[in-house]
């Protein structure tokens, strides 16, 4: 399971990133310290402490699927 460091720090940059994931046939978890929330879930991500690092978990094992998730939020990676 791979996981990847993203900064949500606007309200366009959560709404574009919900707008991203929302494409994506897998769950798609953000943990922000014992917060599990759905990446899909613009109020989930809204609840969060948006000053903190988020920790996305794509939940698939498609090689290419995650090579292109990766690209999609290279824009909010740290």
């Amino acid at each position: 399971m791979k996981e990847f460091q993203i900064s949500l720090n606007s309200i366009d940059k959560v709404k574009n990133f919900v707008e991203k994931m929302s494409k994506y046939p897998f769950d798609i978890d953000i943990v922000s310290g014992r917060y599990v929330i759905d990446a899909k879930s613009i109020m989930g991500i809204f609840s969060l402490n948006l000053e903190n690092l988020l920790t996305v978990i794509p939940h698939t094992d498609d090689e290419e699927a995650l090579a292109k998730f990766s690209d999609d939020i290279k824009e909010y990676m740290k």
